[in-house]
């Protein structure tokens, strides 16, 4: 398998997804994780299900062996309305587990369960999501305690022209884009080169936002990655040629991406996070894209969630809330799967919380 071969296979199915691209594979293989390539066939030889599977070892505490985990990133790809081939392919998947001694394996395909927020005007409940859910309870998965990836999201439909995009958006958000415009917010598209600024300013976000992000070298290597290959566009916004904000667009077939968006504290109050995501729409448009996915809405849609604030900013911009069934796990090995999924978590908890006593009484002591 090369990664041409492998992109018009996925390409050729239905929802082909940026993580199960070979360039998702080339980056995370320098991180400890080995991709497989598998695919199904019809009877006549036509390619009908793909999975890219990346395989990893894992060592846990306590128990003196190396354990492997697989995890089917936003896959497997197939139509999940054909109960048969559905049925065919998690048992495959599960074969490919034992075959591989790894004690469980994961996946997370983009099955939607619904449409809109639930409970509110015109969100609508898609039978398929249920079906599917009831045959992976029926053959062992269960719904996974740790979901990689965002349940749900945000999509912005690019097949309207601008004025309409532009109209389907919310006023203050409408507002706010013509705001950065006439305040003298610019953007530009970025360059390898602008990526270790990049960097420093997702850090900088992450520091004011409060969440977790990687060591700088895993980000620069999945933004060259796909750099190299011609799917990503990094957007900068700046005032005054000072760089204030930026996101990086990934694009694969007719889809857009916005996964990692970065700003400064400087300029807020000239609204450039608004505009950038203006000219990132009409980027994925220009490039072909039918669609815009905002990557991640709140598990629950109330204002006690974390991502709140963000996804009201994302449904700003006039997107509509994909409700996805999650990431699922087949225990291959249930008594270590019960280990790593629960009784790991409580036994590291118990260690920190020692460490942390003994802490305490040291400092006491003092």
């Amino acid at each position: 398998m090369d990664s041409q071969t492998w992109t018009a296979i996925i390409s050729d199915l239905p929802n082909p997804h940026l993580l199960q691209t070979w360039q998702w594979g080339e980056a995370k293989s320098q991180y400890g994780w080995t991709p497989y390539y598998k695919t199904w066939q019809d009877d006549e030889g036509k390619v009908v299900a793909a999975a890219q599977i990346l395989q990893r070892s894992i060592k846990l505490p306590l128990i003196p062996v190396t354990l492997k985990m697989l995890y089917v990133p936003k896959g497997p790809l197939l139509n999940w309305e054909d109960a048969q081939l559905c049925q065919r392919v998690l048992a495959d998947l599960k074969t490919f587990a034992k075959e591989h001694n790894a004690f469980f394996i994961k996946i997370d395909p983009d099955v939607r369960l619904g449409t809109g927020v639930p409970d509110e005007e015109g969100s609508l409940e898609h039978g398929l999501g249920q079906e599917i859910t009831s045959e992976l309870k029926s053959s062992g998965w269960r719904f996974s305690n740790e979901q990689v990836q965002y349940r749900n999201t945000v999509m912005v439909d690019l097949t309207p022209d601008e004025d309409q995009l532009l109209a389907n958006m919310k006023q203050k958000t409408r507002y706010n884009v013509r705001l950065a415009g006439r305040k003298g917010v610019t953007v530009r598209v970025g360059t390898v080169g602008d990526f270790d600024m990049l960097y420093n300013m997702y850090a900088e976000t992450a520091n004011r936002d409060s969440f977790t992000i990687r060591a700088k070298d895993y980000y620069l290597t999945v933004w060259n990655t796909f750099m190299d290959a011609g799917m990503l566009q990094p957007l900068i916004a700046e005032v005054e040629g000072q760089p204030v904000a930026g996101l990086m667009l990934f694009i694969f077939e007719q889809i857009a991406w916005y996964i990692y968006g970065m700003s400064t504290a400087a300029h807020r109050n000239k609204m450039p996070t608004y505009l950038l995501q203006w000219e990132a729409i009409k980027a994925a448009k220009a490039a072909g894209c039918t669609t815009y996915d905002l990557w991640g809405a709140p598990d629950n849609f109330t204002e006690s969630d974390s991502m709140w604030g963000v996804f009201r900013f994302k449904r700003g911009l006039g997107g509509q809330v994909m409700r996805h069934i999650g990431a699922w796990d087949l225990p291959v090995r249930p008594w270590l799967y019960t280990i790593y999924t629960q009784a790991l978590p409580r036994l590291l908890s118990l260690m920190r919380l020692r460490a942390k006593t003994q802490t305490s009484n040291q400092s006491g002591d003092m």
